[in-house]
């Protein structure tokens, strides 16, 4: 007799296919579920060995617009990098994947999910809160923290041996080595309206994308090519240790230093020093998987707010695993080159420099002739 229906999020690889028939052999009825958010994948193979495996059926999911759009966007408005490196490319994907797990789960009256994430890993948070938050009685199945399961089979250590046994430079998949990149540059123009892109142009060839999905995917063509965002760092893992991490985001760090650069451009500098912190916090909450919690909404809407004119377009270089800023332009700049110039005096009177300067003087010379190296000279 079965014990129910779960939903497994299922890549076709070696763990997720081990726990398929690990479920089955424990009477629960399997429905698998793959979500397509732009990887290199064949997904009918997948189908095929899922239905192999016992599968009760196979979901196939085209998420990737949804994934640039409601997940990717919020990111890029954020300038989201989390411990100032790693641009959540894997931590923004699992909110859309467990969000249409816990759709399925749904619609085919399933008490249970379940997934592959190990148990010392970001992702079983990730997953699980997500499914938690939309889907408040759940039953979870997570088979690498069941003993029974892992004593049992030895997948991801012949995975991770598998991978000490392969050279840094085999790991990438997306980017080339930036020694065997291309030897000419290609120079993009990217439009941006509140805060997010809606046109890239490459000025080399008049090739412009203009929807979401189309846009992401030429930058992370481009980036990829010319070997742009590599990292191998170590990280600060939420459930409280440091493991190493190999990451590719050629379009996202595209990206980021075009919004970075068109954002300075146009919005206010107490304003952009408030987002800036706001920005710290989403990146924290995404990597945290606290996608679905109320104060990463808020902080989400505070950030959308704060895109309202980072509006213009953007001019960069993208060669040989950097990306160089060329020049910009907005209809909502507030830069005033007549304001800034040594030539030009314009509104500003240098002799108010003075007042300025003596006013902020006074906590600093406060300070030190009562605490600090004025006194200690008495």
């Amino acid at each position: 007799m079965s014990k129910g229906t779960v939903v497994l999020a299922y890549s076709g690889g070696l763990d997720t296919s081990c726990i398929l028939v690990w479920l089955k052999e424990q009477g629960y009825d399997v429905i698998t579920y793959l979500a397509n958010i732009g990887q290199d994948e064949d997904f009918e193979a997948a189908r095929k060995k899922a239905e192999s495996l016992g599968a009760k059926k196979v979901f196939i999911e085209d998420l990737r617009t949804e994934f640039v759009e409601h997940f990717i966007w919020p990111a890029v408005q954020a300038n989201a990098v989390y411990e100032d490196r790693y641009l959540l490319g894997t931590a923004v994907a699992r909110p859309c994947i467990a969000r249409r797990q816990v759709e399925i789960a749904r619609r085919e009256g399933a008490q249970f999910v379940s997934h592959g994430a190990t148990g010392k890993g970001n992702d079983q948070i990730r997953f699980e809160l997500t499914c938690y938050a939309l889907y408040p009685e759940v039953k979870i199945i997570a088979p690498w923290r069941i003993p029974e399961f892992y004593n049992r089979f030895r997948g991801r250590t012949d995975l991770m041996e598998y991978a000490k046994s392969r050279a840094p430079a085999d790991l990438y998949l997306m980017t080339k080595n930036p020694e065997d990149s291309p030897n000419v540059q290609d120079v993009l123009e990217i439009e941006f309206k509140k805060g997010v892109p809606v046109k890239v142009t490459n000025m080399n060839d008049g090739i412009s994308k203009t929807t979401a999905l189309d846009i992401f995917s030429y930058l992370n063509e481009i980036g990829g090519k010319h070997g742009v965002g590599r990292i191998d760092i170590v990280e600060n893992r939420f459930i409280g240790m440091k493991s190493r991490g190999i990451y590719e985001t050629p379009g996202g760090t595209v990206l980021l230093k075009a919004h970075l650069d068109i954002e300075t451009f146009t919005m206010d500098k107490e304003v952009r020093r408030i987002k800036q912190g706001l920005g710290i916090k989403f990146s924290e909450l995404v990597y945290n998987g606290f996608w679905y919690s109320p104060e990463c909404d808020f902080v989400r809407h505070c950030i959308a707010k704060s895109q309202e004119n980072v509006e213009g377009k953007v001019q960069l270089s993208v060669f040989k695993g950097q990306v160089y800023i060329l020049g910009r332009e907005s209809p909502k700049s507030l830069y005033n080159e007549e304001l800034v110039s040594m030539d030009v005096q314009g509104d500003y009177d240098p002799c108010d420099a003075s007042g300025f300067i003596r006013i902020n003087a006074v906590r600093l010379r406060e300070h030190h002739r009562l605490q600090g190296l004025s006194s200690t000279k008495q």
